[in-house]
């Protein structure tokens, strides 16, 4: 195995369609048919401040039943990061492994050059004080503009590959490559279809955004899934533990955030300029937590960050918990050819890689922070399950990697 590549991606699979499977193909037919998948994948809440569909575990199953071969877990304080927190954590979790040489990634542009020079320029110090000058000049302005402006007057039309948001994130992990001096080489396949968290066309061309509404209605998604990854869901669906939607969570999280002192809505990641009073107002206020949300809101600041926010308020996440890449890879499944993987980072991995959750209680008080959090976040996110028989605590303890073949 070491002669061949291996191909990391970042992924949240919410739910695993056939967007991710042609990306998987596709990056095989560019880099070879043999060469193993490793992914790292959010847990049970995501980057937009949600919970995801189904668990952590399921999604994994799914994702190592339909062409990964390892998933890998991004700690929570990490998936509900900004995009260059949440590209930090993952890249460097992939990095780490030792083994990793190639990490590929959708786009909306389909080339890594331009990209790769966007990445150069957001990494140059100079920039930070271009984007507070734009900041400066009109008030209100969103951070996202000001960065395309700050970089429009280096790089003119260029820029505008920072308006769409798988490019976006491109550009941060190639950020976080040069940043923490990884070998790794980008790779990029170019979406078509439906854009990120849009509505789009029908049958196999249907967007996450598109499913996970489906889902919300009762529709049956068996045409818009593959059937390794639907066998799965049904599963799921069947054993009362998906798919979890926002407002099974709801009361749990607005008890939790009315008992939130001053303090810790000060604590939160990107709660600077008086968003932590206007949120902690908010939270005490507001009838339930899309009311708590928009209360929130202001120009400069989008819906995405509030969700992160409100979710990290109610998991115990403060600022800086993601500054540094994770301390640890937690594997979640994987297939025969991913446990070859695994035996390949053994001694190679400059973190530890867990295979049994209570190994962690070996491992340093950091490692052990931040898989608490994790399986706080596991914990409230069950209580989403229809099923009530299925909502115990302590899971994330309890559960072992699913080993496929």
């Amino acid at each position: 195995m070491g002669v061949l590549s291996v191909i990391g991606i970042v992924g949240e699979y919410n739910p695993f369609h056939y967007g991710h499977k042609h990306h998987i193909t596709e990056t095989k037919r560019l880099l070879g048919e043999d060469c193993p998948v490793a992914c790292v994948m959010s847990g049970d809440f995501i980057q937009r401040g949600e919970a995801a569909v189904y668990s952590k575990f399921a999604r994994a199953e799914a994702a190592v039943r339909s062409g990964v071969d390892l998933v890998l877990e991004l700690p929570t304080a990490w998936a509900l990061s900004s995009a260059e927190g949440f590209a930090r954590g993952a890249v460097g979790i992939l990095g780490a492994t030792g083994v990793v040489t190639h990490l590929s990634f959708g786009s909306e542009c389909g080339e890594t050059e331009p990209l790769e020079t966007l990445a150069e320029i957001l990494i140059d110090p100079l920039i930070g004080a271009d984007i507070r000058r734009e900041l400066e000049a009109q008030e209100g302005i969103p951070f996202a503009l000001a960065r395309q402006r700050a970089v429009a007057k280096r790089v003119g039309e260029l820029s505008s590959q920072l308006e769409t948001p798988n490019n976006i994130l491109a550009v941060e992990y190639i950020k976080a490559i040069y940043e923490q001096g990884l070998s790794i080489k980008p790779v990029t396949i170019q979406r078509f279809g439906s854009g990120h968290d849009e509505i789009g066309e029908s049958g196999h061309n249907k967007s996450a955004a598109e499913i996970r509404r489906a889902l919300a209605n009762g529709s049956n998604i068996a045409s818009a899934v593959p059937e390794s990854a639907y066998e799965v869901y049904r599963r799921e669906d069947k054993l009362g533990r998906g798919p979890v939607l926002m407002a099974n969570l709801e009361s749990a999280m607005m008890s939790r955030l009315r008992m939130l002192p001053d303090s810790a809505f000060a604590a939160l990641p990107d709660a600077g300029e008086g968003l932590s009073n206007r949120f902690a107002k908010a939270a005490r206020e507001e009838s339930g937590l899309d009311a708590v949300i928009a209360a929130s809101k202001s120009k400069r600041y989008a819906l995405s960050r509030i969700r992160r926010m409100a979710m990290c308020a109610v998991l115990g996440i403060s600022a800086g918990m993601s500054r540094e890449i994770p301390p640890y890879a937690r594997v979640l499944a994987a297939t025969a050819r991913g446990c070859a993987l695994l035996r390949e980072m053994d001694g190679k991995a400059r973190i530890p890689v867990i295979t049994k959750p209570a190994a962690v209680k070996e491992l340093d008080p950091e490692c052990r922070a931040v898989f608490d959090i994790c399986s706080s976040a596991h914990d409230l996110y069950v209580l989403g399950y229809a099923a009530k028989e299925e909502r115990r605590g302590g899971a994330d303890w309890r559960t072992s990697p699913k080993i496929i073949g």
